[in-house]
């Protein structure tokens, strides 16, 4: 009788367990701080509830289905008929309604049409913050409907019919007119072929027909096409012009959107971005007719925020994925996370999270105060292009950075780092490229006399917190030259991490960040500067409690 061997060495061991079932708020001790800090301090336990919520093992089961069934466009029906619509696999759509159930997309603003009080913006960036960690492709649609709103105050008429749609927390996917649903959502199209960054080149034409327009023309990119209406870009007899154009005409007749293809993506695979051509689509005008930029920019500086918050997002989540898997994996007889120079990557990472999340909580309260106080309003003007620029670019390296920390389990598929790296050029790349942010961060300080003075101020506070000045920052002529833009809007972005930084955290953190980012060259490499071994345990118990 032969004995058959047996082949099953399917024992696992040495691996970290899921993580998930964790609450995203409590759990990050430097959200919370910087919540508090900077006026949300009564929304702790709401902010907590989402935390346990978008921790669920369901929701990080939601974000991989969504991403690995991506959208599909269907542009005609069986007997040959124009449908042009775009069909989500199920998780895209739960995500979508329980990002708007909890208002990431209206919280910010009144069925009137104007701005919700402090602590709207704070209390909406954290839980955007949180969202963006365990998903990103549906915050897309999320981002431009909250966004629309403030350009379509150029619209007075408009707005108090759109404003009440938006700030329902009703979700409905359904393909009909945004008028007979009970909530909508907005998306955005500017880019053309012959011009991305450059809009004043679109060639898509806006033609006067009565009291609307009529819109001929293409565009490269058209976000979330299936967005019941849209902000778009074209030329009208006095210039480029800014247009709300529906998915529906006002007789009820699908309008003239014909989607070509939807866009083959590195990434933010579970959502639709397409390229389109408009044929004689009904438009209403939304602001003065030239004015287009000047109307579409209030959309943009929200959107540039959203991009900087998501970032942080991202990189929040793949340091805790680190720390996560080095304290229960074992190399030569200790943990991962015992072992010095793994604990000295961890720390590193930890602290430029420390610095991301400072610097947008504190730049949404500037957006909270941008109506009432002009500091506050020259404060988001020139800070979010130059925290747009640090943490976007930052993001993708940081993600490869904490990939490395789970090696091979970090680089397969089962685990979320591979999406999240993907996912992270996305943000320095939409809403203007760093190139472009620094130019802004040029302009505004040429335009603007507040924004020197808030320069100086910067470096005053973080001069009078460590006692050394920091001389890199102050030359004025430095910001003249485009040839070194992206090294000064780099340090200017450190600044403002910095002093924000010194409103939330313990000395001992805010003494490592300024060493390590200001008073001297970050190293290329995470781990390689030089942070003393209290602090290192601090940084790590703060990014990720044990426990």
């Amino acid at each position: 009788m032969t004995t058959v061997p047996r082949f099953d060495t399917n024992d696992v061991f040495n691996q970290s367990p899921p993580y998930e079932n964790v609450d995203l708020f409590l759990s990050d001790l430097p959200l919370r701080e910087a919540v508090e800090a900077n006026g949300a301090g009564s929304e702790i336990a709401d902010l907590s509830a989402f935390g346990r919520e978008w921790g669920a093992a369901e929701m990080f089961s939601l974000a991989r289905r969504a991403n690995e069934n991506p959208p599909k466009l269907y542009t005609f029906d069986p007997k040959g008929f124009r449908r042009d619509v775009v069909e989500f696999y199920p998780a895209y759509h739960d995500l979508m309604r329980t990002s708007i159930a909890a208002g990431l997309h209206g919280s910010t603003w009144q069925a009137s049409g104007d701005r919700k009080p402090p602590p709207a913006e704070v209390a909406r960036s954290a839980r955007y913050y949180m969202a963006a960690q365990i998903e990103s492709g549906h915050l897309c649609p999320i981002t431009m409907t909250r966004a629309a709103l403030a350009a379509l105050v150029a619209a007075p008429s408009l707005l108090a019919q759109i404003a009440p749609k938006v700030v329902s927390k009703s979700y409905d996917p359904t393909f009909r007119p945004w008028w007979e649903k009970p909530g909508m959502t907005l998306g955005m199209g500017m880019t053309e072929k012959q011009g991305g960054t450059d809009v004043r080149a679109n060639s898509t034409t806006a033609t006067p027909v009565g009291e609307a327009y009529s819109i001929t023309g293409h565009k490269w990119f058209l976000s979330a096409p299936m967005c019941d209406s849209f902000l778009v870009l074209a030329q009208a007899p006095g210039g480029l012009t800014c247009f709300f154009v529906p998915r529906f005409r006002p007789d009820g007749a699908v309008n003239g959107l014909r989607l070509q293809r939807l866009k083959d993506k590195l990434g933010n695979r579970s959502n639709a971005s397409s390229e389109v051509e408009f044929i004689d689509a009904f438009a209403v005008r939304v602001g003065e007719e030239g004015a287009g930029v000047r109307t579409i920019i209030q959309m943009v500086q929200l959107t540039r925020l959203d991009c900087a918050l998501a970032s942080a997002g991202f990189m929040r989540m793949a340091m805790t994925q680190a720390i996560h898997h080095c304290r229960y994996r074992s190399v030569f007889q200790r943990h991962l996370y015992d072992q010095p120079m793994m604990r000295a990557v961890l720390a590193d990472l930890a602290l430029e999270v420390e610095g991301a999340i400072a610097l947008v909580m504190r730049l949404s309260r500037a957006f909270d105060y941008a109506a009432t106080d002009p500091r506050e309003a020259a404060y988001a003007r020139l800070i979010t292009p130059a925290a747009k620029y640090w943490i976007c670019k930052t993001a993708p390296g940081f993600i490869y950075e904490a990939m490395e920390c789970l090696g091979g389990n970090g680089y397969v598929e089962e685990s979320m780092l591979p999406r999240l790296y993907r996912e992270a050029p996305l943000n320095a790349i939409w809403e203007g490229s760093g190139n472009v942010m620094c130019l802004d961060v040029l302009r505004a300080l040429k335009r603007e006399s507040e924004a020197g003075e808030l320069v100086s101020g910067l470096g005053r506070e973080v001069a009078q917190w460590t006692g050394e000045k920091v001389r890199s920052i102050e030359p004025a002529n430095e910001f003249e030259s485009e040839a070194v833009a992206r090294v000064t809007v780099g340090k200017l972005a450190a600044l403002a991490a910095a002093s924000a930084l010194a409103a939330t955290a313990p000395p001992a953190i805010v003494d490592a960040f300024v060493r390590t980012r200001l008073l001297a060259p970050h190293a290329a490499l995470y781990g390689a500067g030089v942070i003393d071994s209290p602090t290192i345990h601090a940084l790590l118990q703060r990014a990720l409690p044990e426990g």
